[in-house]
């Protein structure tokens, strides 16, 4: 699943540790988020969209 977490975060400058100070989770699953490696359970993609005001379609694209 692909996601514009990092697209989003860039565009307001906020750093990883940043992001995941605030969503409560470690950088290093913001990075594995950013890169593909990992998907978020539905509890964090929703604090994640919620973050950026974005509904989690905007944030998390997924293809079949």
């Amino acid at each position: 699943m692909e996601t514009r977490i990092q697209e989003l975060r860039k565009a307001q400058k906020i750093s990883q540790a940043e992001l995941a100070d605030q969503l409560g989770v470690t950088r290093q699953t913001i990075i594995s988020l950013e890169k593909g490696r990992y998907n978020a359970s539905l509890e964090l993609a929703y604090k994640i969209a919620k973050f950026f005001n974005r509904q989690i379609e905007d944030v998390f694209l997924f293809e079949e």
